[in-house]
């Protein structure tokens, strides 16, 4: 049997000092610590695959928590499955001892009660991920009635347009000219006209 660690942050300027510590007493070869440092969004991480294409039946991999594996819980418990039941090999979770595939003495019963374990964690999640997109889309409502906008506010046309609008189409300053004078980009003053424009061509 063999021992690895799989550890992992989300950006290379994040610390792994406390992964490290956490497995430290499970004395693994530095060959077999393999580390990513990029999102969990998905498993096509280049360490991450080179583990997997060295784990063997009865091999131990260690992490220090659920999230370190993913971030995705319908994922996670498939490379779990894979791992665990078509490898062979067992997981050690060192925060949660509940999901350790090899605590128990019958190994069967420790893999059903942590894929167990592991199903409760990813309705917990999948349930809060809908609790917090229904109170984003309640608060956003709440807000809207109250009268709040939302996105880019439209700035205000300056008192001084009409001038410059006209002072513009009768040729006599540009574009660039005329929106620095109202201190506004070109592109900004440029729109602006050509919905003053169709203002005009619709009260006609």
């Amino acid at each position: 049997m063999e021992k690895f660690a799989y550890l992992r942050v989300s950006s290379k300027d994040q610390n792994l000092d406390r992964q490290y510590a956490a497995v430290a007493s499970y004395q693994i070869p530095k060959k077999n610590i393999y580390v990513d440092k990029m999102s969990g969004k998905d498993f096509q991480r280049e360490s991450y695959q080179k583990l997997i294409r060295r784990v063997r039946r009865g091999d131990l991999i260690v992490i220090k928590s659920i999230d370190r594996l993913g971030r995705n819980y319908d994922d996670i418990m498939r490379e779990w499955r894979r791992i665990t039941k078509e490898i062979g090999a067992d997981f050690e979770v060192v925060d949660m001892p509940l999901l350790n595939t090899r605590s128990r003495d019958d190994n069967l019963t420790g893999v059903f009660i942590s894929d167990l374990v592991l199903q409760i964690l990813a309705y917990v999640a999948e349930t809060e991920r809908s609790f917090i997109k229904t109170r984003q889309a309640e608060g956003i409502a709440m807000a809207k009635a109250k009268g709040v906008k939302f996105g880019c506010q439209r700035k205000e046309i300056p008192d001084d347009f009409e001038k410059q609008y006209l002072l513009w189409k009768d040729g006599k300053i540009s574009v660039r000219q005329a929106a620095q004078e109202l201190g506004m980009s070109h592109s900004t003053f440029h729109r602006r006209c050509k919905e003053r424009e169709e203002e005009q061509a619709e009260s006609l």
